[in-house]
């Protein structure tokens, strides 16, 4: 069994030629909101959830992208609504978010 039942990770990456990328829409703040709203829901630490940064998942024209592990289901979300309802579908209630999933 995996340390973690799901861990999800933000693309944060901040491209420094100035060009597409995740942090240009806000990514950090969300991955920031995302691990906050799993703390307050208790599902965060062993056998749970893990929110973490990652660096460029070179899917930058689809971004900002999130990738919810083991199921490598792939994400881009426009606000904390969007990440909200792949909180509470997938993360809580293991149903794919389609209109959100790239």
């Amino acid at each position: 069994m995996s340390y973690y039942e799901k861990h999800v990770f933000f693309c944060t990456n901040v491209r420094e030629d100035g060009g597409p990328c995740c942090s240009n829409h806000g990514a950090q703040e969300m991955r920031d909101y995302a691990k906050s709203r799993i703390k307050k829901l208790d599902l965060n630490g062993q056998g749970k959830i893990r929110i973490n940064s990652a660096g460029c998942f070179d899917r930058c024209d689809e971004g900002p992208v999130l990738v919810v592990y083991p199921e490598a289901v792939w994400y881009t979300y426009v606000d904390k609504e969007d990440i909200d309802e792949i909180i509470d579908q997938h993360l809580v209630k293991g149903k794919v978010v389609e209109r959100l999933k790239i």
